[in-house]
């Protein structure tokens, strides 16, 4: 399997996040994958096109993230 960039990546978490979190943990491991190959320490995710976008779903969404070793931040 060929590693996602970044960016590839992090659009596959949003359509993800747009599907009810289906193949989310595949998805996260493919993020971790690509900022480990990119040398980032976080994902940067807009709020605007999360599916919770509010306080309650930012914060379960970086614990959920955490738990499998990414670092969330919004922009």
């Amino acid at each position: 399997m060929s590693t996602l960039t970044k960016d590839e990546a992090i659009e596959a978490v949003y359509t993800s996040l747009q599907n009810d979190n289906e193949d989310i943990d595949l998805h996260i491991a493919n993020l971790k994958a690509a900022l480990a190959a990119a040398g980032d320490k976080e994902a940067m995710f807009e709020t605007a096109r999360l599916a919770q976008n509010n306080r309650t779903g930012r914060k379960m969404m970086q614990s959920y993230f955490k738990k499998r070793g990414v670092k969330v931040v919004f922009s």
